[in-house]
């Protein structure tokens, strides 16, 4: 059994000496696990660092095995970022998002296809996290939890939606919101113009597909967001912090 195709490292971890275990993304394989001999050793570690592109060769004897990766390194998105504060938070987010979100083996190509695009704008800086958030939200609707974000659940009407129920995952107007406001996450505008926004609105839609991420993707096998994640959070939080009092 094996493969060869264009691949998304997500992640790596020692296994023996100088040896990893290396999870990648492709196309037609989704997230894929296999062991990367030699891959932390000094020269070929570089090449297994998550959010790089690579061309990855996959063998084993049985399909059911783990299975030996050999890679060539493609794009270098990590060490393109290394200098770049936000830019290294954004790509191990979404890379371990990715990696622990995805069933292992199942194709996602729309996930596959976006992750691309968001490692390859990274140097377009904090707009970079709009990115981030519809990348996640379309990595929701992906595994089957999508949010419903174009009409108010209470009135039916497309006008003034600006929160999101955190148990349905629709929409609500701000006039049909009444009493239960203080309980409803904040819908940015950017999940449904397309458009940039500001440092606030990347936290709200942070904190908007984290919640659906945490109770769903990562919930329903109870495990936690991943701390890169929740360290993207924490740093956005505190650039709309800054925003607010600048």
């Amino acid at each position: 059994m094996e493969w060869d195709a264009p691949a998304i490292v997500l992640d790596a971890r020692p296994h023996g000496e100088g040896d990893a275990v290396a999870t990648v993304m492709t196309e037609a394989h989704g997230a894929h696990r296999g062991l990367a001999r030699g891959g932390l050793a000094r020269g070929r570690a570089a090449v297994w660092q998550p959010g790089n592109v690579v061309q990855a060769r996959w063998v084993a004897r049985l399909a059911d095995q783990l299975g030996s990766f050999s890679a060539e390194l493609v794009h270098p998105a990590a060490a393109l970022a290394m200098d770049d504060p936000l830019a290294l938070a954004i790509l191990r987010a979404a890379c371990a998002v990715a990696e622990g979100a995805l069933p292992e083996r199942e194709a996602h190509p729309r996930v596959f296809a976006g992750l691309l695009r968001l490692l390859a704008g990274l140097a377009a800086g904090p707009p970079a996290l709009a990115a981030l958030v519809r990348w996640e939200a379309g990595l929701l609707a992906d595994l089957g939890y999508g949010l419903a974000l174009d009409a108010c659940a209470v009135t039916g009407t497309a006008a003034d939606l600006v929160w999101v129920s955190p148990r349905t995952g629709r929409a609500v107007s701000d006039a049909a919101a009444g009493e239960w406001r203080a309980r409803l996450l904040a819908l940015p505008a950017l999940l449904r113009d397309g458009s940039l926004g500001d440092a606030a609105a990347w936290r709200d839609g942070l904190r908007l597909t984290g919640h659906f991420l945490a109770r769903d993707a990562f919930g329903h096998h109870h495990r936690p967001l991943p701390a890169a994640r929740a360290a993207l959070y924490d740093m956005v939080s505190s650039l709309a912090e800054s925003a607010a009092h600048a």
